[in-house]
């Protein structure tokens, strides 16, 4: 450990000692790195010709589809890479999930969350800025469930707004926020990376021991570049030829504050929890639940058994990992549906599972460490 630290930035990524028997799973996180690039590069150019101004906005996003040199090239990468990131993002924190990374690896598992959370924002900050109708009455349902705040609320709702509704303001807040976070995420990010090599990588055994370790280059930095090679497939395949398949068609209309959407509801990757805050009638009930949802996953390292048995010698505990999948697959279709039944009483026992699911979780390993000894 004491050499590991001792090496320059380069040495100590090509000779970090790397588990000879992980798979395909852990080239997530490289991914997440190139796609990170990717938006910061495109979001750069797009800021360019991009018009934060209530007149000009939505019409600034057509100059640049149809006038601009290349411009619907990077409008087309940045809106399907955004896409793209949470996929990516969900397979890491779902293969973390399956081998505990949170229990071997409890500080870079936090900062991980750290980065979800602040990707979320941005994400929501960027689907507002084309200013179409989705994006103007997203913004409005979304920034509104800040008034379920005791006392405070309307009060920071205005704060966000900049006035008494979304508007100029809102929007140019907005832009510049979503400018500036993803050079957070970067530094985020590379703070991962660095706690996640004070230990190296975990196995799909929960193994730390540098002895069945193999040096990162050239063995898993090939492995890496079939990752890119396939990631760069899937976004070509999207943005030349199906770029508007992620995409919702209301915001293809320009924002009307006279005109409300028949189904409002965010992009697909906060679908979840959207279904979750629209189970709780409650609106201060939804709104802690719908900020739980995400924020439970800080719990996992302070609440897990040290001790626990890893995953792969756990049956029950892999059984419930991919029951947690398929609620999460669910919920993320209900939160697509219309406010109506049976959709409505179909989100509230799932809402209640996919917390319970989170108890189980965490008990199932120690459980069964008890049963076989």
């Amino acid at each position: 450990m004491h050499k590991l630290r001792q090496m320059n930035p380069l040495e100590h990524l090509t000779a970090l000692p790397s588990p000879v028997s992980i798979s395909i799973w852990w080239n997530g996180g490289s991914i997440l790195g190139l796609l990170l690039g990717l938006q910061i590069v495109t979001g750069l150019f797009l800021s360019m010709h991009y018009t934060a101004d209530l007149v000009n906005t939505f019409s600034s996003v057509i100059h640049i589809v149809r006038d601009t040199p290349g411009g619907w090239l990077f409008r087309n990468f940045h809106a399907n890479g955004a896409s793209l990131f949470f996929v990516f993002i969900y397979l890491h924190m779902a293969r973390g999930l399956y081998y505990q990374s949170y229990i071997t690896q409890p500080r870079t598992w936090m900062i991980g969350v750290t980065i979800f959370i602040v990707s979320m924002a941005t994400a929501f900050l960027g689907y507002v800025l084309p200013w179409g109708q989705m994006s103007f009455w997203g913004a409005t349902v979304i920034t509104n469930l800040l008034s379920a705040i005791p006392y405070l609320g309307p009060s920071i709702v205005e704060w966000v707004w900049g006035g008494f509704s979304v508007g100029q303001s809102t929007l140019n807040r907005f832009f510049s926020l979503h400018f500036i976070l993803p050079f957070l995420i970067g530094g985020l990010s590379a703070l991962h990376v660095i706690l996640l090599h004070e230990k190296g990588s975990t196995s799909p055994i929960g193994d730390l021991n540098h002895v069945s370790k193999t040096p990162f280059h050239p063995y898993y930095s090939w492995k890496d570049l079939v990752g890119f090679l396939v990631l760069a497939i899937v976004i070509v395949l999207l943005g030349f030829f199906y770029p508007t398949v992620l995409g919702d068609p209301e915001n293809f209309i320009p924002a009307n504050p006279m005109v409300t959407p028949v189904h409002i509801q965010p992009e697909w990757y906060f679908l979840f929890a959207y279904a979750i805050l629209r189970s709780i009638p409650s609106k201060l009930g939804g709104v802690v639940a719908l900020a739980m949802s995400v924020a439970i996953f800080y719990f996992l390292p302070l609440a897990t058994n040290k001790l626990a048995t890893p995953a792969a010698f756990t049956p029950p505990y892999q059984v419930t990992f991919w029951f947690f999948i398929v609620f999460f697959i669910l919920l993320t279709w209900l939160g697509a549906c219309p406010i109506e039944e049976p959709y409505m009483s179909l989100a509230v026992p799932l809402t209640f599972i996919y917390f319970l699911w989170f108890i189980l979780f965490i008990s199932v390993p120690a459980l069964w460490k008890k049963l076989i000894s």
